[in-house]
């Protein structure tokens, strides 16, 4: 996993991902889900073209079962963007580079105007 991607478990999500300054990208992943391995390299790439204006976190699923519960992730890859600690979208399945980085960009605008 690339030094710009966080690792982040039960313990330390409220820390790391809603008291983060930045917007935060979160991808609830496991080790055995094809589409998650389909989706990684693409979550890669986009955690090195939003270096310093977003977060980009991934959650094993498999190892922190609470926070995935607790927020209703029924199926994987879920990844979530928050702005502020607040969801600000949620997307589920392999989605394309271009998809999810138009909807980073729409969250950074947001939070610009703020």
């Amino acid at each position: 996993m690339s030094d710009n991607i966080k690792t982040v478990t039960d313990a330390t999500y409220q820390q790391d991902v809603l008291d983060s300054t930045l917007p935060v990208l979160v991808d609830f992943w496991a080790p055995w889900c094809g589409p998650c391995r389909m989706v990684a390299p693409v979550v890669e790439e986009l955690a090195k073209d939003y270096a310093g204006k977003l977060v980009v976190a991934k959650v094993n699923t498999d190892e922190n079962p609470h926070t995935p519960n607790k927020l209703g992730i029924r199926g994987i890859p879920t990844l979530i963007l928050y702005a502020a600690g607040e969801e600000a979208d949620r997307i589920v399945g392999y989605t394309p580079k271009n998809v999810l980085a138009s909807k980073i960009d729409a969250v950074l605008a947001e939070v610009s105007k703020r």
